[in-house]
């Protein structure tokens, strides 16, 4: 048995103060209740909540609290995410991972930002991979990126064991989030560590699910910290001999017959997708996709199965001609 604990933390995230204090406390709670935890993880963009107004460079103030915390604590620590704003001026979504040493091991920069909405936002094009020594490998993902099965294939192709995916879901798409997070741990078998915020922060529901798909632990819409002990031989069992002794996923992929055509933009695949239009925001009574500007036709007239009448035209009251 390989154990490590984790934890997420659920906390309520203002959106025009600083969060930091905040978190110094919660976490200072958590360590005193369980001091057992080895990992700590919070949400998307806790510290300084969803405005990109208040982006800051990658080393800051708050950071440095935060690696003071980590020594305090002899803990990992990844303080969800916050708006780096470089010397260019970029807006990149940045989380940064901590070591019991103090020492910023890694950095990420979303890779997928919420488009349209998640406008000015720069997206990222590293991943993230770190080792815990004598534990196993562990990967960073940031909310919208799990949408792409893509970015987790890439992970764990490189032996990512856990998935840890700080969010920010205020939105009524959350529970499709969950289920795509409960596919993701059954499709690449690892475990994935999802912590959501309130309030600014989102609409609660972390969950800590298994390489099974199994749910270890389901948060509520209120404050919750909730450490959990892993067992990363679980995920080596489970990726040699297949999820209860049956789907082998991994191993299927690696000895795959077909490469994906759809992965060459120069292949024509993905034709069909240019022909979506625009990636916006939609606008009130939009009609884009439903295809509603359709050539008149002709319907019978009451009392007449033959006579003709022109079909009304979108947004007007129907009026039957009389015979």
């Amino acid at each position: 048995m390989t154990p490590f604990a984790i934890a997420g933390v659920q906390m309520y995230v203002n959106a025009l103060q600083p969060n930091v204090d905040g978190m110094i406390h919660r976490l200072d709670i958590l360590m005193a209740r369980f001091p057992w935890t080895q990992m700590v993880l919070f949400s998307e963009l806790a510290a300084y909540g969803p405005l990109s107004k208040f982006a800051l460079p990658l080393h800051n103030e708050a950071i440095d609290r935060f690696r003071e915390a980590a020594i305090k604590h002899k803990i990992w620590l990844i303080p969800g995410s916050m708006f780096e704003k470089t010397e260019d001026g970029k807006i990149f979504n940045t989380s940064t991972v901590i070591n019991p040493q103090g020492e910023t091991v890694a950095t990420y920069r979303k890779m997928f930002p919420f488009r349209p909405y998640e406008a000015g936002v720069e997206a990222g094009a590293g991943f993230c991979v770190f080792d815990v020594p004598e534990v196993g490998r562990f990967g960073l993902s940031i909310c919208y990126d799990i949408w792409f099965p893509e970015t987790t294939r890439q992970l764990t192709s490189q032996g990512v064991e856990v998935l840890l995916h700080p969010v920010l879901t205020g939105t009524t798409d959350r529970d499709a989030e969950l289920a795509i997070a409960r596919a993701t741990a059954a499709q690449f078998q690892c475990y994935v560590i999802d912590v959501n915020g309130l309030g600014a922060g989102g609409v609660g529901k972390s969950c800590v699910i298994d390489p099974t798909s199994m749910v270890l632990h389901q948060s509520a819409g209120q404050e919750d910290m909730f450490p959990i002990e892993l067992d990363l031989d679980q995920v080596r069992r489970q990726r040699e001999t297949g999820m209860k002794g049956l789907g082998q996923v991994l191993k299927s992929f690696r000895d795959r017959s077909v490469d994906f055509s759809v992965y060459d933009r120069d292949s024509g695949t993905d034709s069909y997708l240019k022909t979506l239009g625009p990636l916006e925001t939609p606008s009130q009574g939009s009609r884009a996709g439903l295809h509603v500007d359709v050539p008149g036709h002709t319907t019978p007239a009451l009392g007449d199965d033959t006579a003709p009448v022109q079909a009304t035209p979108p947004h007007h009251s129907a009026k039957i001609r009389s015979g």
